[in-house]
């Protein structure tokens, strides 16, 4: 008789298909990379990114420049916080088990709920979808919080815990919103943004959670691509825009040809360095993430000041040339110079590397009073910034 064969192993569910302890990944992991839930939770965000772009748009456009930047301002942080809260949690403890993806989803869907919100916000200061996206998503953070709790121990589980407390005493404090007059809301952003920031310097002086120096590194690149590609598209539509109803090409080809240099720059100039080596500690790390509320807000920004350029350019915008210049130049400046303060400085060699984006953002400055031409010149101005960084550090490169 033969023996009849062996029956094959089950294979072993996939982690998504079950629930474990949400414990914390290794920082030395190899290949940490930025998963598919991540990039979507990511594009998610662009629409609401998109909603506040256009809005400033209108304000600026409209001549209301001061409101619509301090909204804008607002609403970004808002924004980038809770972005910045789920990647370094997700860097640090992201098991990609079932319940683990579902809360995912639902802080998504409030972002969307957020999105919903902000032309209220911006124009009727109602912030009521905007506060209540806000609760869904940081609800869904809490939740998040205690699974660590409850499958830690000691200092980690109080770290966690400490996590959970601060997240929902700031989600109160900003109800102060619905209540409060006009005139204090701005105070009371101003001290709810700080005291957002306080709570992971408060919650891991008990234990440094795993974050991964070359998984967080990658996740604000990749948030600041998508930042960068929606900014192209926003500047498309809007070229396309006058192109079809004001038969504008000339007017309008120097501003798409100058902002789309910029973008390039402002892709080559962020990615031509390496950060995550200098990530080793809580306080590089931290001053480095917090900055990018600066270079992504100003990203965006560029987008919005290349759609007010276009306006001006065929006529619908109620303001100056010379306003609408600064709509994108100041952004590009703030750009060039918080990239070269967080992120490039650390990378430069000599005087002359040092120089270089500290007087591209002053020269993109002076661009400005170009006229009509002022988005081309600071578009030229940013690829010599990208030529001149690439020789000197050739030099560099041949004389080492």
């Amino acid at each position: 008789m033969t023996s009849a064969p062996a029956p094959e192993p089950t294979p072993a569910p996939p982690a998504s298909a079950t629930l474990r302890p949400l414990s914390s990944r290794g920082r030395e992991e190899a290949h940490r990379a930025a998963t598919p839930l991540e990039l979507f939770f990511d594009l998610c965000f662009v629409v609401a990114v998109a909603q506040a772009g256009g809005e400033l748009v209108h304000a600026v456009a409209e001549g209301h420049t001061g409101e619509g930047v301090l909204n804008y301002a607002m609403v970004f942080f808002a924004l980038f916080w809770a972005w910045v809260n789920f990647s370094w949690f997700a860097s640090a403890y992201d098991n990609d088990d079932v319940l683990y993806r579902v809360v995912t989803l639902v802080q998504i869907a409030g972002v969307l709920v957020f999105a919903a919100g902000v032309a209220k916000g911006f124009e009727e200061h109602d912030f009521l979808l905007i506060w209540l996206g806000y609760l869904i998503m940081r609800i869904a953070l809490t939740t998040q919080w205690l699974r660590v709790a409850r499958s830690s121990t000691g200092a980690e589980r109080a770290t966690a815990l400490r996590y959970a407390f601060g997240v929902l005493v700031c989600q109160i404090g900003w109800s102060g919103l619905l209540f409060l007059p006009e005139g204090g809301r701005s105070w009371l952003f101003l001290g709810m943004a700080v005291l957002e920031m306080c709570v992971p310097v408060y919650a891991e002086r008990a234990y440094t959670t795993a974050w991964h120096p070359h998984h967080i590194s990658e996740r604000y690149g990749l948030f600041t691509i998508i930042v960068l590609g929606e900014t192209i598209a926003a500047a498309t539509v809007a070229v396309k825009s006058g192109i079809d109803e004001n038969d504008a090409l000339g007017e309008l080809l120097p501003i798409g040809a100058g902002g789309l240099l910029m973008v390039f720059a402002a892709w080559w100039i962020y990615f031509v360095v390496p950060i995550h080596g200098r990530l080793s500690a809580n306080r590089q790390a931290f001053l480095w993430g917090y900055g990018h509320y600066f270079i992504l807000g100003a990203a965006a920004a560029i987008g919005a000041g290349i759609e007010v350029a276009v306006e001006e350019a065929v006529g619908k915008a109620h303001i100056s040339t010379l306003a609408a210049s600064a709509a994108v130049t100041v952004p590009m400046a703030l750009y060039l110079f918080t990239v070269w303060l967080l992120h490039s400085r650390y990378y430069k060699v000599g005087v002359a590397q040092q120089l270089v984006l500290p007087t591209a953002a002053l020269a993109t400055l002076a661009s400005t009073f170009a006229g009509s031409w002022a988005v081309l010149v600071a578009g030229l101005v940013a690829t010599a910034t990208v030529a001149t960084g690439v020789t000197l550090t050739n030099l560099a490169a041949r004389r080492a």
